[in-house]
């Protein structure tokens, strides 16, 4: 073993990371039979060690659940799940009374109780509209305006608005305003009134059909899927077909009639907030079975923006933060599974977490305070854990102005659901944080720049344009948006003469997006390849100076190149051997980033150069996401291979058998074989039968750990030996032997590093800042010296005395579905949970202890200088 279990152990009752990362999705279990131990016989007592008692009537008990220093959470109500189902969603009317609806039935009206009182079963009232599978909500312009997503399709999903028709105080009246399809999970979503008070904002995921949109809408409507090489469906099916826009927030007028696009590509977001500057914020699904490949994203905060683009494909064709045709994420959470967004105005909280923006994950229990600040036009974020608890399926949690306390709800899928509310209880002030906006200089530019989206102004471009080459990604965006929603004849020459050439790579981008039509939406009714446009594009492609540009320009001038080639197809062999001839000098780079895009499209150009280079950066690659980026950049490539590169291509695929990942991930590896094989000729089929008939030998966890250790004699360091050293030679650090000490040791196999790893494991990255030195030596070193209750496995007894340890991963219903295997994401059982007879909390921590006993001295610091420096080759530790 290794030091991949460094602050391995997952929430003794941790939900559904791994087989969804979506509260309502209804898919597949996946479960694989595992071994069980048989307990001795003994007399059956329905009690556990944690939590309440095990398929009891009852939500998760307060002494499960943890608040930040000062805070209070009370539980005021546990849901009869038989006659009120399984609460998802919250809002407050118009007289603080709190609203709430079950996921598969209605809506509840609760009045809240004093502090210190729970809620009566008697006050719990049933609103007499007929509604159902209410997924959003909110009291605006004197109504209840929800969202409708019905699983079931027992009535249309869509917006509805619902009043009291005879003043008699009981919301009966139902309107359905506008439907909006939806398909199962993934749909419609949350609601909330636009900034300017004129309109509602409609949160949906990336499973519902756009309706038809105004012309206004802020998203110019030219999406397309823009993968230069053949995108690659998920492995196992999930959303095959499904095509861009993905996720989309509306702007929606208080009749449901105007419909505009505000934001899309999302995946699968449920909640959305607005802050005092009037900013919106949400909080975005990943996709579980992409783990530990190099397109997963994870679950992240998004600062959304008029128009903004942020990504979303299906399979393996998301689009990476540093595209330049979508904006990144303000703040990577991890894996999970997102619900609820709110911010905490109102709250008689102290001032910090009046001012946090609260986001919720279903899957792990936790209730994040995300902390803003002001950066350029946008925001940076930090994140707490404010509330957390075992199991704590927390579903949405609002601000009830009337008291100033928190309310959120458990539930969805089913579970067990309850009602608790958050209160202060410390010594710091609570008074009111003043309502001011901030507005910046770099925010009020990016304002005007919006002012131009959806509509055409005679000024836009003269206004505009010079924004284009602002290294303020929001402002940039904003421009290029601004200028994409103007007639093309009006700015199409300027683009392709711009002398700037960090100004002319944007709207070179702008110009292959608006003038070409994407392949995949593409149709009889559409125009005909603009085959003059294309020669206009490459030309001005080609006059660009690369070394003029910085590295972003350098982006972004090679994804608008792959947009071009996608949209208007391969040029003439002339100007194929000048984009070779441009490019090639370029492949390999420094950056990991600019060879992604590099060696796609060298390789769709099939430059002969480009197999060499690719399998010696797969040769050199410690990560297996890295490796298998470049694998399937290539995997259609027909020229420039030998047979020794062919071999090692092939034996490369025998060796990522063995990699690990989440549900899809040996789907994916055999979808990039299979074109691989497919793009050799007969003859090297013939030449290579033995290899291409031999199989993969398949090797546990430990075995197929990094090389760089087998034979090595153990050496039993201590605490005091390796601290002592860190104290005074962490200087003049080896970075990529630490990086390599990183991945040869299995670290990304479980645990997400910057922008690759796993997710068995908490991320690491921020590790080095929450550690010092001595104590992640101490964590690897004595493993289970401390071993923090949201981060234990589990054993499970059964009635029948059947025995399974691992970490639970998922809940519905009754059924709980263990991780057996911390090593391997897909090895489940599933559970009835009717028939558990005893929860024990693992008192030993997964990882064993003598991590470091076959690594030297200097091998251990290298990888304690590149965790301490998250990962930065210009670190202290590694100056020279």
């Amino acid at each position: 073993m290794t030091i991949k279990t460094l602050f391995l152990s997952i929430s003794v009752l941790t939900l559904f990371v791994f087989s969804t990362s979506d509260m309502f999705a209804q898919e597949a279990d996946g479960t694989q039979k595992t071994e069980t131990k048989k307990a001795p016989p003994k007399k059956s007592r329905r009690q556990t060690t944690v939590g309440p008692a095990i398929g009891g009537n009852t939500a998760t008990p307060v002494d499960r659940i943890h608040a930040a220093d000062g805070f209070q959470v009370e539980l005021l109500y546990s849901v009869p799940g038989l006659e009120q189902g399984s609460w998802v969603n919250l809002c407050t009317d118009d007289q603080g009374r709190l609203l709430v609806s079950d996921q598969f039935g209605g809506l509840y009206r609760i009045t809240p109780p004093p502090v210190g009182e729970v809620v009566e079963p008697e006050s719990v009232e049933k609103v007499p509209a007929d509604i159902r599978a209410v997924n959003g909500m909110v009291w605006a312009f004197g109504a209840l305006y929800v969202g409708v997503n019905d699983y079931e399709q027992k009535i249309p999903s869509g917006l509805y608005r619902i009043t009291d028709s005879n003043g008699d105080d009981q919301l009966d009246k139902v309107e359905l305003l506008h439907e909006v399809k939806s398909k199962s999970d993934h749909g419609v979503h949350a609601l909330m009134p636009t900034p300017d008070g004129q309109a509602l904002y409609l949160i949906t995921g990336n499973n519902t059909t756009p309706p038809e949109l105004a012309e206004t809408s802020p998203v110019a409507q030219v999406w397309g899927e823009d993968h230069l090489l053949p995108s690659m469906p998920d492995g196992r099916g999930h959303n095959r077909g499904v095509l861009a826009p993905g996720g989309i927030i509306y702007r929606v007028s208080p009749d449901g009639k105007i419909f505009e696009a505000y934001a899309s590509g999302f995946r699968n977001i449920f909640d959305a907030a607005i802050n005092r500057d009037g900013e919106l914020f949400t909080y975005d699904a990943d996709m579980e079975y992409d783990f530990n490949t190099p397109w997963y994203r994870p679950t992240r905060i998004c600062h959304v923006t008029s128009g903004a683009e942020f990504g979303w494909r299906n399979g393996a064709g998301k689009r990476m933060p540093f595209y330049a045709d979508n904006l990144p994420g303000i703040l990577d959470i991890g894996p999970g599974s997102p619900t609820g967004v709110t911010f905490g105005y109102g709250a008689k909280f102290p001032a910090k977490y009046q001012n946090a923006l609260y986001a919720l994950d279903w899957s792990w229990g936790k209730l994040y305070a995300v902390h803003l600040q002001p950066d350029g036009s946008s925001y940076k974020a930090t994140k707490e854990e404010f509330v957390t608890g075992a199991p704590l399926p927390i579903t949405d949690a609002i601000i009830n102005p009337k008291d100033g306390a928190m309310y959120f709800t458990i539930g969805g899928r089913r579970v067990q659901s309850g009602l608790y509310r958050v209160t202060y209880v410390g010594e710091e002030s609570t008074a009111p944080v003043p309502n001011v906006s901030s507005e910046s200089m770099d925010r009020a530019i990016r304002h005007q720049l919006e002012a131009f989206h959806g509509k055409q102004d005679p000024q836009a471009i003269e206004f505009a344009w010079p924004y284009l080459s602002s290294e303020d990604r929001f402002i940039q965006f904003a421009a290029r948006t601004a200028i994409e929603h103007q007639p093309i004849e009006t700015w199409a020459d300027k683009a392709l003469t711009e002398q700037d050439p960090s100004r002319q790579v944007v709207a070179l981008l702008a110009l292959a997006r608006v003038s070409g039509v994407c392949p995949q939406h593409r149709n009889e009714k559409s125009s005909p390849v603009d085959i003059e446009m294309r020669k206009k594009l490459l030309t001005a492609v080609l006059s660009i100076d690369v070394s003029k540009l910085e590295l972003p320009e350098q982006l972004t001038l090679q994804r608008t190149i792959q947009i071009i080639l996608n949209r208007f197809g391969r040029p003439d062999e002339a100007i194929v051997q000048k984009l070779i001839e441009q490019n090639d000098p370029l492949f390999p780079s420094d950056s990991a980033e600019l060879n992604w895009l590099l060696c796609e499209t060298l390789a769709w150009l099939q430059s002969p150069t480009v197999a060499e280079k690719a399998m010696k950066l797969i040769a050199d690659a410690p990560t297996q996401e890295e490796q298998m980026q470049y694998a399937r950049s290539i995997r259609m490539l027909n020229t420039g291979w030998t047979k020794e590169l062919r071999t090692e291509y092939l034996e490369w695929f025998l060796k990522a058998a063995n990699y690990k990942g989440g549900a899809s991930f040996d789907k994916f590896i055999e979808f990039i074989r299979d074109d691989a094989v497919a793009s050799m000729s007969d003859s090297e089929k013939e030449a290579l039968a033995e290899l291409l008939a031999k199989k993969p030998v398949k090797k546990s966890a430990l075995e197929n750990l990094g090389e760089v250790f087998v034979g090595r004699e153990e050496k039993t360091w201590t605490l005091d030996e390796l601290s002592a050293v860190a104290q005074t030679d962490l200087k003049d650090r080896d970075f990529e032997n630490g990086r390599r000490m990183f991945a040869a040791s299995g670290c990304y196999a479980c645990h997400r590093f910057g922008n690759q790893g796993g997710m068995t494991g908490p991320d690491l990255t921020s590790a080095g800042r929450r550690y010092s030195p001595h104590d992640l030596l101490d964590q690897v070193i004595n493993p289970s010296k401390v071993i923090n209750e949201q981060f234990s496995a589990i054993t499970v007894v059964t009635e029948k005395g059947l025995v399974h340890t691992g970490v639970v991963v998922n809940l519905s219903g009754d059924s709980m579905t263990l991780n057996t295997d911390l090593t391997d994401p897909n090895k489940r059982v599933s559970i009835d949970r009717k028939e558990i007879d005893e929860i024990v909390v693992s008192k030993t921590s997964p990882m064993p202890a003598g991590l470091f006993n076959k690594m030297t001295k200097d091998e251990i610091l290298d990888l304690i200088a590149y965790l301490i420096s998250v990962g930065d080759s210009q670190h202290e530790y590694f100056a020279k």
